[in-house]
């Protein structure tokens, strides 16, 4: 093991993480009681300009009027692109008028570490201006070339600040990259394989290397819980932690994904035993079922045996 270790900034139950259009104020309640891990409320890509200043009210009200951490959900807001007018005012206002209920602020289209270090001064300066007592983390989407190119100097960069997740936005990383789909998570059958895995492995090792969470991003056909499971399946076996939901009906297939089943659970936990038992007798391997088991062993099931910890607690 390196000398040089980045341990997990924050760790957060993310197994599925609701979008809801800033937009659509009549979806919040329901996505109150979702029973979702994760909600972020959208002030970009679901937003039309001309609603995105009327969008921005009415999700700083509902930060303020819905009991979100009384419902267990960590409750997000993705605010407008860097390049667009209404970022600052986004950033502004949600602290200023609701920062004391706010948990993290999703930031799209992250192409440098220079686009995480701007939001993060802000957030810096805000939080010390209202005298907040909360820390509101920051998540990024890697949704471009440009930022796929530079994930891991993000990810590195950002270690030691505000920074906690790291998102997989496929749509915008296809067009951005060209990609010959217009399927928002899907397969293509022209490609021989899952055309998605390279991206969301090299984001996942990025994040792993240096203490983030890495999320996939949408999948866009509601009317598909087999495709949405498979692709779920496939970011948790690359590591991902959770997946989004554009759709309250994605959120059961997410959870079941991306929580150990019991079965698996418990061989960890007797792995662990298994382990401890034979250090007791001096030894540093031990057979279990048949199979040798050993250090490395332990730390993949000591990984299976927190996260389940972590759902049972927030249960």
């Amino acid at each position: 093991m390196s000398h040089t270790l980045y341990e997990t900034t924050i760790q957060r139950v993310q197994r599925c993480e609701l979008a809801v259009p800033g937009s659509s104020p009549e979806m919040f309640e329901k996505a109150l009681n979702s029973g979702v891990d994760f909600v972020f409320l959208d002030l970009e890509d679901a937003v039309a300009p001309d609603d995105k200043v009327q969008a921005r009210k009415n999700v700083i009200q509902a930060i303020n009027d819905l009991d979100w951490k009384g419902n267990g959900i960590t409750l997000s807001v993705r605010i407008n692109g860097l390049d667009t007018q209404f970022m600052v005012r986004d950033v502004v206002d949600l602290i200023e008028q609701a920062g004391h209920k706010l948990d993290t602020i999703l930031i799209p289209k992250v192409g440098v570490y220079a686009d995480v270090y701007m939001v993060e001064a802000m957030v810096n300066q805000l939080e010390m201006q209202q005298g907040l007592n909360n820390r509101i983390g920051l998540e990024a989407l890697i949704e471009t070339a440009l930022g796929m190119a530079n994930v891991e100097d993000i990810a590195r960069n950002s270690a030691t600040g505000r920074l906690e997740a790291l998102h997989f936005g496929v749509a915008d990383y296809a067009a951005s990259n060209r990609a010959r789909t217009t399927n928002i998570g899907g397969l293509n059958a022209d490609y021989p394989g899952d055309q998605w895995h390279a991206a969301i492995s090299r984001m996942t090792v990025a994040c792993r290397a240096y203490g983030l969470r890495p999320i996939d991003g949408p999948f866009g056909d509601i009317k598909d819980p087999d495709g949405y499971k498979l692709a779920a399946k496939r970011a948790a076996a690359l590591g991902c932690e959770g997946k989004w939901a554009i759709h309250p009906s994605q959120i059961t297939l997410a959870n079941e994904v991306f929580s150990p089943p019991p079965a698996e659970v418990e061989k960890a936990k007797r792995i662990l035993a298994s382990l401890k038992e034979a250090a007791a007798q001096g030894k540093g391997a031990a057979a279990l079922d048949g199979r040798l088991i050993d250090a490395a062993s332990a730390r993949m099931a000591s990984n299976v045996v927190k996260v389940a910890e972590a759902i049972a607690a927030r249960k």
